[in-house]
């Protein structure tokens, strides 16, 4: 396995998992499945509202509505820890891809996405970072 690959998946990882509004990385989290962060969604080009629907397929039942995360399930995208410049478009690929295992939040490992096409995930990468500019994380 490359380092980079190392690299980037181990960012993922670790810093995927770091507090949120408040929340530290070793808090319990509850199991309600309530959403994490009160996502505002801009109006949606085709290409986005395209990623929308393969978010929705493919990603929507751990990270929740609009990528706000899911309270006990998994983490919210829509997150400054995922700003394009400390995550590039290639951490969600692998993580996808590959899965990524559990570090800071108490989800547990991330397993790879099954069947999801390399197109779905492009389409996925266009519609949460335009949720992510949306909502300030740019």
């Amino acid at each position: 396995m490359n380092r980079k690959f190392l690299y980037i998946i181990t960012g993922v990882i670790v810093i995927g998992g770091a507090a949120y509004i408040g929340l530290k990385p070793d808090e319990q989290i509850s199991a309600t499945g309530a959403p994490l962060a009160d996502v505002s969604v801009p109006q949606l080009t085709p290409a986005q509202s395209a990623g929308e629907v393969a978010f929705n397929k493919n990603c929507a039942a751990c990270h929740g509505q609009n990528a706000a995360g899911q309270d006990g399930v998994a983490p919210p995208l829509v997150h400054p820890i995922y700003e394009p410049s400390h995550h590039g478009d290639q951490a969600f690929v692998m993580a996808a891809q590959r899965g990524t295992r559990q570090h800071h939040w108490p989800f547990g490992d991330m397993p790879p996405v099954e069947g999801i096409t390399d197109t779905e995930i492009q389409s996925i990468i266009v519609y949460v970072r335009a949720l992510q500019r949306e909502n300030g994380i740019n």
